[in-house]
């Protein structure tokens, strides 16, 4: 008879395809920055582009970067953020969340920012899901939820009335978006409430 699978690699297993949506993204952040400048060019939320029916760039943009300098700390977050959430949000809930964040921006992109011709990044996209998480540990009265929820807004409220963060363009090498951050923080705090009241409902 086969033996049966040991707890420690059952448990490894789980995790692991627990983080298949981190990964995934992860991958397809590098196979497109190792694309450069033309896969970017390609891939970039461009409004003039969507309205001609280029509708892929309203999900890869969100997964091409102007370099290097922008790719690696989107990364690093993303990476440090499925740490963080890790037992909070489910699989599921990251590609739920990633979607509907995107969404989110590129709605209100084209709708509330016309100024914005383009933009390319998963910041905003993170930003919905960190909201999205901190929501969830809140929910469950955890204090970390709550510290999350204020210095998230500390930062949006900051990036509105006085801009990108300082130093961030320039660490980045080009403009940043701070719409797509409010935007994306409010498509995953929807995403996440809209999940409790149904999960509670089947409880």
């Amino acid at each position: 008879m086969p033996e049966p699978i040991s707890r420690p690699s059952a448990v490894a297993f789980w995790r692991l395809r627990n983080w298949s949506a981190v990964l995934a993204i992860l991958v397809v952040c590098i196979v497109l920055a190792a694309g450069g400048d033309e896969a970017r060019e390609l891939g970039r939320y461009q409004r003039d582009a969507v309205e001609n029916g280029e509708y892929w760039r309203l999900v890869s943009g969100h997964l091409v970067h102007l370099g290097l300098g922008h790719l690696w700390p989107n990364l690093l977050a993303l990476v440090i953020i499925g740490a963080l959430f890790d037992g909070v949000l489910r699989n599921a809930d990251w590609w739920r969340l990633s979607l509907v964040s995107a969404a989110a921006i590129d709605l209100g992109l084209y709708w509330l920012e016309p100024d914005v011709l383009w933009y390319v990044g998963l910041s905003g996209v993170l930003h919905g899901v960190v909201a999205a998480g901190a929501l969830a540990l809140a929910l469950e009265r955890q204090a970390l939820g709550f510290v999350l929820l204020a210095g998230l807004g500390a930062k949006l409220a900051f990036e509105q009335l006085a801009g990108p963060v300082p130093f961030t363009a320039a660490s980045v090498g080009g403009p940043v978006v701070v719409a797509a951050h409010l935007f994306g923080a409010a498509g995953g705090l929807l995403m996440q409430a809209l999940t409790f009241v149904v999960r509670r409902r089947r409880v």
